[in-house]
């Protein structure tokens, strides 16, 4: 994602042809999708894929999620995105398999640069591998990797990296807690 190196207080720092594609997203975002019912995670998978959105098999993305930009989300299969995540997408979030964001939690790529002149707007990608569980109301912050197998407990705030794959962290911000059991398998129901 381009951002322009500007006063964001006065000019905006997304082209026009960005922001108009927003405004679209918008508009279908607060009635198609919003209002679709809550079993209809097929027909909100398209309308993401339509808005450019990789998304694999059996994803769940509950209808009251809100998402900044389809095109910067790809997400891998069964995964779970459950209602009032906020997904601040203005870099690429990659959500692997298995993994489930739980109820009001913010994935936030991006912020501003509190020491720069002009205040400027950056962003950072973030990456959920496989297996991860991110607790209600969860807080990432831009540019943030977790590991295969973490659990981010309710409420944390994740400032760094968390590298301890099969793992519990918690607080603010988010420390190791404890190991998870590594044999713990997702099994697919054929």
């Amino acid at each position: 994602m381009i951002i322009k190196n500007n006063n964001p207080r006065t000019e905006a720092s997304f082209s026009f042809s960005n922001r108009v594609y927003r405004f679209i997203w918008g508009i279908i975002q607060s009635s198609l999708f919003r209002f679709s019912p809550r079993s209809f995670h097929s027909f909100r998978t398209l309308i993401l894929k339509i808005f450019g959105a990789k998304i694999g098999k059996h994803v769940h993305v509950y209808n009251k999620a809100q998402i900044w930009s389809p095109k910067n989300l790809v997400i891998n299969n069964y995964v779970g995105i459950a209602d009032n995540v906020q997904i601040y997408n203005v870099e690429i979030i990659k959500i692997s398999s298995f993994t489930t964001v739980s109820q009001g939690s913010f994935l936030c790529t991006a912020s501003h640069d509190y020491n720069s002149k002009n205040f400027q707007l950056y962003a950072k990608p973030i990456h959920l591998k496989k297996n991860v569980w991110i607790g209600a109301q969860a807080f990432i912050h831009p540019g943030m990797t977790i590991e295969e197998g973490i659990v981010v407990g309710a409420r944390s705030v994740v400032t760094k990296n968390l590298k301890k794959k099969w793992s519990v962290y918690s607080g603010f911000p988010a420390k190791y807690l404890s190991k998870r059991k590594a044999n713990i398998v997702n099994s697919v129901r054929k």
